[in-house]
């Protein structure tokens, strides 16, 4: 007797595990992220002001091209952002889909380089995007914990 397609020894198997599906969601969160900062962020942002203790306008003063150089920096990190995104979203659809226990190791280092050290630096600086932040790096943090125990 053949066993319908999607089954395992009497079991059903998901196509789609749910911690690739939530890792996919987080890679095109990145995604949006890097977009944001390519094309929306501002050089500087009200909280940035109030972190360093200067206005926007001693701080135009003191180091005129500041925010020129600011602009151009934070394309550079959108486009990381942006590649991080994707090459998370594709190896959610694959080798995270398939359950590869070397990809949950690196998508856990990867958590933690990325959106993990993204919110930890916004907690510090006390941005207003910390908790947003936090949530998606929860989310990652949920995708690994069910790849490793198989969901």
């Amino acid at each position: 007797m053949t066993q319908p397609p999607g089954w395992t020894h009497g079991e059903p198997q998901r196509a789609r595990p749910y911690s690739a599906m939530i890792l996919g969601v987080c890679g095109v969160i990145l995604m949006g992220i890097g977009f944001y900062f390519l094309l929306l962020r501002p050089p500087f942002l009200p909280e940035d002001a109030r972190y360093v203790r200067i206005s926007r306008a001693e701080l135009d003063a003191a180091v005129p091209g500041l925010a020129r150089w600011l602009q151009r920096v934070f394309w550079v990190l959108g486009g990381y952002i942006v590649a991080t995104g994707v090459l998370t979203l594709y190896i959610a659809m694959t080798s995270f889909r398939a359950r590869s226990p070397r990809a949950t190791g690196v998508m856990a280092l990867a958590g933690i380089a990325s959106i993990g050290g993204m919110a930890t630096v916004n907690f510090l600086i006390d941005s207003a995007f910390k908790w947003p932040l936090a949530a998606v790096a929860a989310l990652w943090g949920l995708a690994v914990a069910l790849s490793w125990r198989g969901h």
